[in-house]
């Protein structure tokens, strides 16, 4: 079982990034964020964001796609985009176990 409430509880740090399970070649990532990570992309696969609770802005190069509570959005291989959050925000991602979860570049 994993306990999603009690994770985000005990996460006393601003930026926090944790593999929660593998589903085949598949990982399920919880992200408790504040602020913004760094521009980058992953050339090799797609990354999937669902907002668990806050707000979670996904910069693209020609965008901002914004999301809230309940929502999700997939960003394609090869995409340029950084992550940012105004305020505490729990966010699972799904991406394929070969992500290297800082970007490829």
């Amino acid at each position: 079982m994993i306990d999603i409430p009690a994770l985000v509880s005990a996460c006393t740090e601003k930026w926090m990034n944790m593999a929660v399970s593998q589903v085949n070649d598949a990982v399920i990532r919880l992200g408790v964020i504040e602020g913004e990570f760094h521009w980058h992309k992953h050339d090799r696969e797609d990354e999937f964001f669902f907002v668990v609770s806050g707000k979670l802005f996904i910069d693209l190069e020609d965008r901002t796609v914004v999301l809230l509570p309940q929502q999700g959005y997939t960003v394609p291989l090869g995409v340029l985009h950084r992550t940012r959050a105004p305020e505490r925000t729990v966010i699972l991602m799904v991406e394929k176990n070969t992500v290297d979860p800082k970007g490829d570049e």
